[in-house]
């Protein structure tokens, strides 16, 4: 994670508490060490951030230190509020968490009543049992379809048949409950859907792979329009 990213990271998980939040807190919640931590108040506090408290004790964003609120109607905040439980429901446990701090953020900056409305939603969602349990790692598979990364998979069809591919990762598609890995596949030179719980295996290259047209997700949308 760049170092701006959590500083920005370390305002917002500090705006969504009303209570003293522990350095050892903060250094799990950012996933660094506690010193970092210490580091990362000072430079805020030097930039003009209003946090109180110290080391060994715990920090406070001084409620003074507000940001334009945002305005949502309550079926909005409905709408988010289930996308979100919807995501930590049929996501991998890092997007799951990822859903969570997102909502809290908006909660965190929203008038108190709207704030109320947002945690009382009118929708819900929950874990399903039919989800699939998966081998594979969905973060790092999304983390290979950002920076272009080869992946190699072994993949098994609906009959059981093994076979091996190195595919261009284009998207992660999910259709509850069967996540699915849109990609290019070098063996077909065509484009592919897998079923990510028939993946048995993934492999993510060092090798990068470079835009061409005919490949893209782009390309693939369109066709299915």
């Amino acid at each position: 994670m760049r170092r701006a990213d959590r500083l920005f990271r370390i305002v917002e998980y500090l705006k969504g508490r009303r209570q003293v939040v522990t350095g050892d807190e903060l250094a799990a919640e950012m996933e660094i060490g506690i010193r970092t931590i210490y580091r990362d108040i000072a430079d805020l506090r030097t930039s003009g951030v209003p946090i109180v408290g110290e080391a060994g004790l715990g920090y406070l964003l001084s409620r003074d230190y507000l940001v334009q609120p945002l305005m949502f109607d309550v079926e909005e905040l409905d709408a988010l509020a289930l996308g979100a439980q919807m995501v930590e429901s049929w996501g991998d446990p890092e997007l799951a968490h990822s859903a969570r701090r997102a909502f809290e953020k908006i909660a965190a900056v929203l008038p108190e009543a709207l704030a109320a409305d947002a945690r009382q939603s009118a929708a819900y969602a929950c874990a399903s049992r039919d989800a699939l349990p998966l081998t594979i790692d969905l973060a790092a598979l999304r983390r290979a379809i950002r920076s272009q990364h080869w992946v190699d998979i072994h993949y098994s069809d609906k009959h059981g048949h093994e076979s091996q591919r190195r595919v261009r990762p284009l998207s992660l598609v999910c259709i509850a409950p069967v996540w699915l890995l849109a990609a290019w596949c070098e063996l077909r030179q065509d484009f592919r859907e897998f079923r990510i719980d028939r993946i048995t295996r993934l492999t993510i290259t060092d090798e990068q792979f470079e835009e061409e047209a005919g490949k893209t997700l782009e390309d693939l949308q369109a066709l299915k329009r």
